[in-house]
Formats: structure tokens, sequence, C-alpha cells
């Protein structure tokens, strides 16, 4: 069976600016441990053991100034080592007209998708998007609508308060792919947030152009936990089917906590009892029609 990692990062830890100097709170909580260089030699390694045979990178926040020459270092390393085989870079949908910064990204072969982070959250350590309501603002929209010409997914990354907007813009967009990242950042596990999280899932997967990226699920636990891993899995297939969800590690951020075998080990052990179409379809096919891995 092929596996695709369809949420990894690699970097140089001097392009980016929150890797660098004191310790600042993130989302993850201490991150000493990967503030060094990760590069594609140290991921094929953590990947390669476990049968992973393509991966799709996903931006890793440099100056936003520099959103080309991540996609352009991307290449090169790509051209290099045959890893990654697709690119979610960075444009800035906050702006009148996105499509000058698409087309500079248009220039790399490997450019599938584009993420900007617009989570927002009452707590100013989860918080990245300039408002709660971005995804309702007109530019906003209409910038995403613009991926359409380009063949191009847009990495949706949203807490669960915003997924009522989510659905909104994505019925705007019906032609835009959206991939929901970490399977909607389920950050408060209370019976209440709970609730709330299944809620606004159960709405996003009733939009036929929202897939659920089953990414990340250590963020907020900051632990490698079989049982939440299963639980969030078997909720999304339950709701999006297996044809819209899939697998990405987020590494090197769950480093932090846990080793790409014993991360891999809880995935697919949640896949277990399921059917090959199902367990095919989340380790690799979902991931290779989204982003379109296997065209040249």
């Amino acid at each position: 069976m092929q596996i695709v990692d369809a949420h990894h990062h690699i970097w140089k830890q001097e392009d980016l600016p929150w890797l660098q100097g004191d310790m600042q709170p993130r989302i993850f909580g201490a991150y000493e441990s990967i503030m060094r260089d990760y590069l594609v030699d140290e991921y094929i390694d953590d990947v390669s053991p476990q049968g992973v045979t393509q991966s799709v990178y996903v931006q890793a926040n440099w100056p936003v100034e520099n959103f080309v020459e991540e996609t352009a270092w991307v290449s090169e390393v790509a051209a290099e080592s045959g890893w990654p085989h697709a690119i979610v870079g960075y444009a800035d949908f906050v702006c009148d007209d996105v499509r000058g910064q698409l087309d500079a990204l248009a220039k790399f072969p490997l450019m599938r998708g584009v993420r900007q982070q617009f989570h927002w959250h009452q707590n100013p350590m989860y918080r990245f998007a300039s408002g709660p309501d971005v995804l309702l603002d007109p530019r906003v929209v209409k910038n995403i609508a613009h991926l359409a010409t380009y063949d191009w997914a847009f990495d949706l990354q949203v807490f669960t308060s915003q997924m009522k907007d989510a659905v909104a813009l994505a019925r705007q967009c019906p032609q835009v792919r959206f991939v929901l990242q970490h399977a909607g950042m389920l950050e408060d596990t209370t019976p209440e947030g709970l609730r709330a999280w299944r809620e606004g899932m159960k709405r996003l997967a009733d939009e036929p152009n929202i897939y659920c990226k089953l990414s990340g699920l250590g963020t907020f636990i900051r632990k490698n936990d079989k049982t939440h891993i299963q639980q969030i899995t078997d909720q999304s297939i339950d709701w999006f089917g297996a044809d819209r969800c899939l697998f990405g590690s987020n590494f090197p951020i769950e480093k932090i906590w846990t080793s790409y075998e014993d991360l891999f080990q809880a995935y697919s052990e949640a896949l277990e009892g399921r059917s090959d179409f199902d367990q095919e379809h989340v380790l690799a096919r979902t991931a290779q029609a989204v982003y379109r891995i296997n065209e040249t």
C-alpha cells in the first residue's frame, strides 16, 4: 500500500524568526527541541521505515515577504532529493487581488495549494488571524475563489467557533478544494467543547468540497494519545468519508512529544478495523487526488 504524508515541514532555522532567539509561547508548548534545522534527509530518515512513499510540504511561516523564496527553496530540495512531491505555499488573501502572488508561485511545478492560517481564538496564544470573522471578508472570499483557476487547494485552518463561517466560505467558492487542517483544531475537550466541535465538523462535512486532514492531533494535548487519535479518526471518516480524509504527520512539530514510528503506529491502529478502501484513501489516495501528486 502506498502511504502519503500530506502535512509536513522542512526548514533551515535561519529562515524562520519564530525558531530563533528567546522562547516565545507557541500553540504547541515548549519547542526548544525543534529550534534547529530540520532538513529533508532527516525527514526521509523519519518516514521511510514506516513505508511513506510521498509527501506534501506545507508552508512553515517564513517572513511573509519571502513567500516566493520559501517555495523556491523547497522546489530546489525536491529537485535534488525527490522529496516532497507537492507543495502548499503561502499567499496573503487579505489583499485587493491575490493573483499576482499566485502567478509568482505558479512558476514552480510542484505547487498544489496555498495556506494562510486564519485560526482565531479568545486565547491570544492560540490566535493567528487578525480577527474572528476574517473568512467573511469579501476580499478573502474573492481571492480564494481565484484558486480554482490554478486548480490549487486551500488549506483551511480554523477553530470550532469559526466553522460556521468556513461553511459559508466553501459555499461561495464551490470550485475550490478546501483541506481542513488538523481535523478542525480540537482544543476544548470538555463535554461542551466536544459537542460544539462535532456539530461544526458535521456541518463542514456536508460541503462536498471540504476535505479533512487527520494531522496535528497532538497539538493541544501535547502527546501521542492513541485513544484520542482513534476517536477523531473514526468520527472524521464517518462524517466525511474516507475519500475525503487524509493523513498528515505535522512533523517535525509532533517530534516534540513523539517519534514518527509511534505516531504512525497510532494512526495505523486507528485504521485497523477499516476496509481496504478506507485505509488506502486515508493513507494515500485522497491526498494524491486533492494535491494532484502524481501529475507531472
